[in-house]
């Protein structure tokens, strides 16, 4: 197997291995003429002109973006004065910060997205130094600025700017420094010479690391990729690896240069980098060093499981050999993968060695198999992977029980990664970095780089639902579509119609927005028209300003709150005329806004049918107003108009009763002056009713003359109303100053309702006779009741007076005496 171990080189107990990407795609690049930054997870490169090495002053630099295999995507023309860094954000936005303390941000495709300030102190006296981090939050930034003040943003999308304590006597740029993220408050580590201090937003603390020699100066630092280990190198080429609280210390390796480092870098955790123009030394953590020389001009990125090295010609990846592979390949290796691949390679030849190497690790066929998947996930070459996998493949025919889950899957990790790893497509992501990634977010990068079908046909490879798959992807790139200026409106919205149909999880809102921002308003109105959600339609045609069609569509939804979301925005937004006459083409506005003015504006409401001559209406309004007035002047004046419409209407009905409530009200007025009593809001009834209950029933005759009451309405007020003033005297008088045309039997239920029997009884003789027995009860008169009932021959009464007797044995005897007689007599 030596020809697979070729290019391994070993660091003490370990081996490392650089592979090479790509060969890069671009042209006459010379990386010492640029500044080089490049994101994380085999993200992309950006490229600025170095003014330092090409000397030719270049005040509004070309910021180029390429893929990892040097494939340009876009370029940009910067124009914001001086920058002191551009660097990637986790979700690959271009950062660039300026000296002048603002951070402008662009997407991979050079376009602008927006800027923020990073505080007044950096924009007053400059930054000259920053620093790109990750952290729990997101993406930070931290500068320095030029009055030696530190200040830190944990996320670039949520910018809150908070300052550092000082480090004491910093009157100069500190030798190195570098930003150490927590899980909420990061801390930046300051070198200023040889002193070592961590700074926060509360507190400053000086470290003591432990040197094997003195130390002059620290002049610079490194954190590894989980923020838990620190590299520092020293003015006189040592180079100290430990923990970033530097309370404990790995070890101390003195390099052959003494001069800064173009950059410090770790490799995953294993390794430290460091990197001079013409060669690279990787320093293990057992004192070991070895070497790699560079042809041209590089620049590292540091990954979680190695580093990049991107060179002007080729792109590589350093990296610790993982242990599954070491295993398969490393020579002489007695461990079951490597004896599961051997016989893999026999069985290819048709060798009856395979049927020896199997038995050998029969016991071990489990582990075998798990080691040749695991490094099949670890090799980046297709051929090798497709060799590792069918050594497990065949060492787990020889499993009757081995879940199959890990091999399929690792399967589909593996066409996924290779897919993604193309020349055309130039993301070299790692199986380890892919896990600690998601695929959703690697799916995510491919729709930024306008990779739909390829991010589809993943989607639906893996069987990812539709919602979080392909019906997202389809609705990022329909949103790209519309931004395509030489393609028409309408082909531009059957294409999205076509590809799109009826997918759930798609809103062609957002689309329709994506296509008003890119101020093609028809295009946004005609994908509306797939909108199937009338909710999401409405505000964006309103946003659009096409109000009558907003006014349509929420009206044909039928739901009533948008059509006042319409109607409200209508009204702020337009004259008054103009709103009045755009709701009356619309019946269902119309009525619902009516609605609306009835219980909110009464004064509009009017308005709106004073313009219809809707008489009835006005004046029915007019009655409503009325009665929210204190005064009676307001009252009446309410009223007068109220009637006056019910005149010009031809209502006169409601005419008649409008003045006699005019009427009316005049009158309690009147009354209440002259018996210190308020009769405001009473009815006529009630009116009456109280005058009795006070004595003055000359008044209420008054009233009811005045009026013309009915008699029998007068009667059962008067009833009622003596009954209930107790004055019985009055009631038995008015009983007998003629006939009641309403009988007798309410002056009864009037006398019991006000507890009064013995009033009661006087009325019973008067009580029609098919009442009597009812109401000879009611007064608890059983044997009156059974004497009437048996006069009348009313078998259905006697029964029920019977029923009424049960518990009172002698009062039932004698009423069933009185019934024998009775059938006697027959």
């Amino acid at each position: 197997m030596a020809h697979f171990t070729g290019d391994w080189t070993p660091l003490g107990e370990v081996f490392y291995r650089k592979m090479e990407l790509y060969s890069m795609g671009w042209k006459d690049i010379n990386l010492e003429n640029y500044t080089v930054t490049a994101a994380s997870y085999g993200g992309p490169i950006a490229l600025m002109p170095d003014n330092k090495h090409t000397g030719a002053v270049i005040n509004k630099p070309i910021i180029s973006i390429y893929s990892s295999a040097g494939k340009e995507l876009s370029s940009l023309r910067w124009d914001g004065g001086p920058l002191v860094e551009i660097g990637w954000s986790a979700s690959e936005d271009l950062l660039c910060i300026g000296v002048n303390g603002s951070v402008s941000v662009y997407d991979i495709h050079g376009d602008y997205k927006r800027t923020f300030s990073l505080g007044q102190d950096a924009k007053e006296s400059r930054v000259i130094d920053s620093k790109i981090f990750r952290s729990m939050a997101g993406t930070g930034i931290a500068v320095l600025t030029g009055s030696y003040h530190f200040f830190s943003i944990s996320n670039v999308d949520e910018v809150r700017n908070r300052r550092f304590v000082d480090p004491p006597d910093l009157n100069a740029p500190p030798t190195s420094w570098v930003v150490l993220p927590q899980d909420r408050d990061s801390l930046a580590i300051v070198a200023i010479d040889s002193q070592i201090y961590m700074i926060d937003t509360g507190q400053c603390i000086q470290q003591f690391p432990m040197f094997s020699e003195p130390v002059t100066s620290i002049v610079e630092m490194a954190l590894s990729s989980n923020n838990s280990y620190l590299a520092m190198f020293t003015d006189a080429g040592l180079v100290w690896i430990g923990s970033p609280d530097m309370q404990k210390v790995y070890c101390e390796v003195k390099t052959q240069c003494l001069s800064r480092p173009k950059q410090l870098a770790w490799c995953s955790t294993g390794a430290v980098l460091c990197y001079w123009d013409d060669y690279l030394d990787v320093i293990g953590p057992t004192k070991d060093v070895t070497k790699y020389y560079m042809d041209s001009q590089v620049h590292l990125v540091q990954e979680i499981d190695g580093v990049r090295i991107i060179g002007s010609y080729t792109h590589e990846l350093l990296q610790k050999v993982p242990t599954a592979v070491e295993n398969v390949f490393k020579i002489g290796s007695m461990e079951p993968g490597a004896m599961l691949y051997d016989a893999a390679r026999e069985f290819e030849k048709k060798s009856a060695r395979a049927d020896e190497y199997v038995r050998m690790i029969k016991d071990k066929l489990p582990e075998a198999v798990e080691q040749c998947i695991q490094a099949a996930g670890a090799e980046y070459e297709p051929s090798l992977q497709r060799s590792l996998l069918r050594a497990a493949s065949l060492g787990k025919s020889f499993l009757s029980d081995f879940d199959p889950k890990p091999f399929v899957k690792m399967c589909q990790t593996l066409r996924v990664l290779n897919a993604v790893r193309e020349y055309t497509v130039g993301i070299p992501i790692t199986y380890a970095q892919l896990e600690q990634l998601s695929t959703r977010l690697l799916i995510d990068r491919l729709v930024l780089r306008h990779h739909y079908c390829l991010a589809i046909r993943i989607c639906d490879y893996l069987k990812i639902q539709k919602a979080e798959g392909a019906s997202r992807i389809l609705g990022h790139w329909a949103c790209y579509k519309v931004q395509q200026a030489n393609v028409g409106d309408e082909e531009i919205a059957r294409a999205i119609n076509a590809k799109l149909g009826e997918s759930t999880g798609i809103s062609y809102t957002e689309i329709a927005s994506k296509a008003l921002e890119c101020g093609r308003t028809k295009l946004a109105i005609r994908l509306l028209d797939y909108e199937p959600k009338a909710a999401d339609q409405v505000p964006l045609l309103m946003r659009m300003k096409n109000d009558e069609l907003a006014l349509e569509k929420a009206i044909m939804s039928g739901d009533t709150d948008l059509v006042y979301t319409v109607i409200m925005h209508l009204k702020d937004t337009q004259s008054q005329g103009d709103f009045r006459r755009s709701i009356r083409n619309y019946p269902v506005a119309f009525n619902l806004f009516t609605k609306y003015c009835k219980e909110n504006e009464p004064q509009t409401l009017s308005a709106l049918y004073d313009e219809d001559d809707q008489f009835l209406n006005i004046g029915n309004v007019c009655i409503k107003n009325s009665y929210d007035k204190e005064t009676l002047e307001t009252r009446i004046t309410q009223l007068n108009k109220a009637q006056i419409n019910f005149t010009r209407g031809n209502h006169p009905f409601y005419s008649k009763c409008t003045e006699e409530q005019i009427k009316l009200l005049e009158y309690q007025a009147k009354l209440g002056g002259q018996l210190k009593h308020t009769f405001m809001d009473l009815s006529l009834s009630d009116t009456i009713h109280q005058c009795i209950i006070m004595g003055n029933l000359k008044v209420a005759e008054q009233l009811r003359k005045e009026f013309k009451v009915p008699d029998k309405r007068f009667y059962w007020i008067k009833v009622r109303a003596l009954a209930e003033s107790r004055n019985w005297l009055e009631l038995e008088r008015f009983s007998k100053a003629k006939k009641s045309p309403i009988g007798y039997e309410p002056f009864v239920d009037a006398c019991l309702e006000f507890n009064s029997r013995i009033e009661a009884e006087k009325y019973l003789t008067r009580v029609l006779p098919e009442n009597k027995v009812h109401y000879y009860l009611k007064l608890g008169k059983i044997v009156e009741a059974a004497e009437v009932a048996l006069s009348q021959k009313n078998e259905e009464a006697l029964e029920l007076i019977s029923k009424k007797c049960q518990n009172n044995q002698p009062l039932l005897n004698k009423i069933q005496s009185m019934r024998a007689q009775a059938l006697q007599k027959r």
